[in-house]
């Protein structure tokens, strides 16, 4: 049974209008401050529009900062998966649909971060044309480079079903432990219940084990094909200006990710943030904040 979401303990650190638009019957959430030049934040998993209230507050003053919430997280509508597919080609359509909704047809800059990244880039590349700048954040859009396996805990939730759906769905240990993994310098009480409040039942988790499971390893599985794709082709996004604020202590996206984004984008501007980790936003709010200002200022649409 679905649990109402409470964010009245957190309200004055998120204090945007919320904005929803019909997505096949679903109800998908979206924050849509100022006005200007459009700047689309995609977040990952197990985050939401919520960890991206820093740079909506500070760019919404020039830009119109947007920021989506996933079917299944933040204060979108959590169906199961008779209702939502929960592959990546979903995430990619819904960004699409999203845009269109919007009349976001050009000028647009990405800010991407986890699965943000690879779902970010996929749309890109569907769109080259509407792209004008793109903000990079401990994310992929390619395979693990080199050699690499996904983390110990990331393949016990994604291949031993039984126990994931106990342990994600049941006892909420995806989000919760990240919550404690994720950040580098801590998290006050406040953050967390914001980061944490959309994922309060065993109904609203949904989202949170979906896209751990749908993390492509071998040819067979449902997403390779269309990562495959955008691993391929993402070198035809070089000529898009890009900046990179990468968090050092990533435990997933270590620092041989932010290489391959060197070693692919050799142009863009690079800034390892020593006392952050995969919660970059989290960790260095205002280090983050100036660095894509400037950023935006220097590369006009």
């Amino acid at each position: 049974m679905s649990k109402k979401i409470n964010i009245s303990g957190f309200r004055h650190l998120y204090p945007f209008k919320s904005h929803y638009m019909n997505l096949k019957g679903l109800k998908y959430h979206f924050i849509d401050e100022g006005a200007g030049d459009p700047v689309v934040m995609i977040h990952g998993n197990p985050t939401w529009s919520f960890y991206y209230r820093e740079l909506i507050r500070e760019l919404s003053t020039h830009y119109r900062a947007i920021a989506v919430d996933h079917i299944g997280c933040g204060l979108s509508d959590k169906p199961d998966k008779n209702g939502y597919d929960y592959r990546l080609k979903s995430r990619v359509d819904d960004i699409e649909a999203m845009f269109d909704h919007l009349k976001l047809s050009e000028g647009v800059t990405l800010i991407l971060h986890d699965w943000g990244g690879m779902i970010g880039m996929a749309y890109a590349l569907r769109h080259p044309k509407r792209i004008s700048r793109i903000v990079i954040m401990n994310t992929a859009g390619f395979f693990p480079p080199g050699k690499k396996r996904l983390p110990f805990r990331l393949r016990l939730v994604r291949n031993i079903r039984p126990f994931a759906t106990l342990a994600v769905l049941g006892f909420n240990l995806f989000a919760y432990s990240a919550l404690f993994m994720a950040s580098y310098k801590g998290l006050s009480k406040d953050v967390k219940s914001g980061l944490i409040s959309p994922y309060n039942c065993w109904k609203n988790r949904i989202a949170t084990l979906c896209f751990v499971q749908d993390i492509p390893v071998g040819k067979n599985d449902p997403s390779y094909a269309l990562v495959k794709h955008v691993d391929e082709n993402l070198h035809k996004l070089g000529v898009i200006p890009m900046l990179i604020c990468w968090g050092k202590h990533d435990f997933v996206f270590d620092v041989s990710y932010l290489a391959e984004w060197q070693r692919r984008f050799p142009e863009a501007e690079v800034n390892l943030l020593s006392d952050a980790g995969h919660y970059v936003l989290e960790d260095e709010p205002k280090k983050v904040c100036l660095l894509v200002k400037d950023f935006l200022t220097r590369h006009p649409v």
